[in-house]
């Protein structure tokens, strides 16, 4: 027989302002902890030395998860130019340098290139899967990985601050898949000089802003009373970039059992979209409309 998760039944996204040092496990596991949680999960990962936006998703709420990694992300970044590192961020070693800078004009110029429908190259430490290994397993082991290009859609990368002549502040927003690594990696080779990241933040990510996140420190404060448990959004934030559609209201416990039911859907919805559909505001499903119905692919469970 297996063993029965300990925890609450409790839904909702806690969004966290991760701080640098942490992995985003590290900190989903914090979350869940303080929540006293059943289950808990994230969207989209951080690298453990970059900070800011990590939505934190409980319960029903981790069925909506899909819907926030593809949303598109907003990140601001620091590259350091002249050096070229193995991990494409200051915490890896150098491994080729230049005294060449470029201009702002130049930077400017050369991010033109990097907007737009892109292939990018993970860095060689990265999550990417070798067969069956994770590439920064394979790289710290010393091994020169050949990974494949894969499609990223950036919206914008602008340039935001020069410092000085060796550091550029960029502010990227892109979809899913991206490595921001990878962007100030490929920029230095573009403008001839190398460059690296030196700190990265994730200002915001679909829905939520890191003006409205909590702090670990505060999460850890809070934890295990109900002054936490206020912090929480409803599961059905994750939901924001897709149509909402009414239940009619013989259809509700249909819906939740995963079968077609009746639905009232606004002007601009068309067959075959995804749509999810409330029930006196509370998510019942998501599924695809179809001609005054919705076909459930994942149900939410009434509390």
């Amino acid at each position: 027989m297996a063993r029965r998760k300990k925890g609450r039944d409790i839904s909702g996204w806690l969004v966290v302002d991760k701080p640098a040092g942490p992995t985003s496990t590290t900190v989903v596991n914090k979350v869940r902890w303080a929540l006293d949680a059943k289950k808990a999960g994230h969207a989209g990962t951080l690298d453990p030395a970059a900070t800011g936006v990590l939505a934190v998703a409980l319960g029903e709420a981790t069925k909506t998860v899909p819907f926030i990694t593809d949303a598109l992300k907003c990140y601001r970044f620091e590259v350091r130019f002249g050096q070229a590192t193995n991990t494409d961020d200051a915490e890896g070693e150098v491994i080729d340098s230049s005294d060449a800078r470029p201009s702002d004009e130049q930077i400017a110029d050369a991010l033109d290139a990097f907007k737009g429908q892109i292939e990018q190259v993970p860095p060689q430490f990265s999550a990417v899967k070798v067969d069956g290994e994770r590439a920064y397993t394979l790289a710290r082991a010393g091994e020169d990985l050949d990974l494949a290009a894969r499609p990223l859609w950036v919206d914008s990368l602008e340039l935001i601050d020069r410092p000085d002549a060796d550091h550029a502040v960029l502010e990227m927003v892109c979809g899913k898949g991206g490595y921001v690594r990878s962007i100030a990696r490929d920029l230095g080779a573009a403008l001839g000089c190398f460059g690296h990241v030196t700190w990265l933040r994730r200002t915001w990510s679909g829905p939520f802003e890191a003006e409205s996140a909590v702090t670990l420190d505060r999460i850890e404060d809070l934890a295990r009373t109900e002054a936490l448990d206020e912090l929480l959004l409803p599961l059905e934030v994750g939901l924001d970039d897709l149509p909402e559609v009414r239940v009619v209201a013989e259809s509700a416990a249909r819906l939740r059992n995963g079968n077609p039911g009746s639905v009232i859907a606004p002007a601009g919805v068309g067959y075959g979209d995804t749509v999810w559909a409330s029930d006196q505001g509370r998510a019942v499903a998501v599924g695809v409309y179809r001609g005054g119905e919705l076909h459930p692919n994942r149900v939410f469970v009434s509390d």
